[in-house]
């Protein structure tokens, strides 16, 4: 199975327009669909789900103070450097800024810290027009988004697999943090989706970067190509780095457009989308 992860150094640069976009033309020879950006999921925009199965997604353990047992001693409240601990009425309170390192649970003298799970977000298994997608929403400032990932992805692959599907098409998320790790550890190819500026080829550096260390194949494409006059200078970095730069998408008002109306701007693309396609079959056999 062919496992394509759309990746780009920030957001906003057209990386979940070209997942569409490449997800459209894979489903006719059969592809699921996987948003793996789930602190700000928005592949449903383009490619509407109709959820089948819903699922909870619990995080790392969490502090959880008994009242009855807390005698107000303050020994987690100076043991927590995550400042996540207060006090409320002579007893322990924790907030939201829990880490759930176990600390406080330690050194409390009257065992009245447990760890208990914590539910960080949901993850929802679906199908669309272009196939069966797993997607997930992290709930508002909720952590452990890098093994949320790990889910979403981990299960869209069981459903192509399931369905005998070719192709898996991931919308990644941006940056080269731990949920971008998630996303393309064990992908065919990372697609990095850049611009062409100082802090475009900046980010492609640094996703280079992460892929190499990774043993990860990647290649580039440049987007919005013609809107500064430094195209020239991202290829060079492309031969510098021996990134293959396998398609070009310039600026044109319909994709933008497209996209507000809730539509795949792939024929927009066209035939700069058509040629990566073609290139990403090539790279990855």
């Amino acid at each position: 199975m062919r496992e394509i992860v759309v990746v780009s150094g920030k957001g906003g640069t057209g990386k979940t327009s070209i997942t569409a976009s490449l997800a459209s033309i894979a489903s006719q020879e059969g592809a699921a669909l996987c948003d793996a950006d789930v602190d700000a999921p928005d592949l449903w925009i383009l490619v509407p789900p109709e959820r089948q199965e819903k699922f909870d997604f619990i995080g790392m353990d969490g502090a959880e103070v008994s009242k009855e047992s807390c005698t107000g001693c303050g020994a987690c409240l100076d043991f927590c450097r995550f400042d996540a601990i207060r006090m409320e009425g002579k007893k322990a309170t924790v907030t939201a800024g829990c880490e759930g390192c176990g600390g406080c649970a330690m050194v409390c003298p009257k065992e009245a810290i447990t760890m208990v799970p914590r539910q960080q977000g949901r993850w929802f298994k679906a199908i669309t027009h272009l196939g069966p997608m797993v997607y997930a929403r992290l709930f508002p400032g909720g952590e452990n988004s890098g093994m949320l990932v790990t889910t979403v992805k981990r299960a869209a692959k069981e459903e192509a697999q399931r369905l005998e599907l070719p192709n898996l098409i991931v919308d990644g998320p941006p940056g080269i943090a731990c949920p971008a790790i998630a996303a393309v550890t064990g992908a065919s190819l990372a697609l990095a989706v850049t611009e062409p500026t100082e802090s475009g080829i900046h980010d492609l550096k640094r996703l280079h970067q992460l892929t190499a260390d990774m043993d990860i194949p990647m290649a580039v494409v440049l987007n919005k190509s013609d809107v500064t006059d430094m195209a020239p200078r991202v290829r060079e970095v492309c031969r510098e780095l021996t990134i293959p730069l396998i398609g070009e998408i310039p600026f044109s008002r319909d994709i933008p457009e497209s996209v507000a109306s809730g539509s795949i701007p792939v024929e927009h693309m066209r035939p700069s989308i058509d040629h990566i396609w073609q290139e990403i079959k090539r790279i990855t056999g």
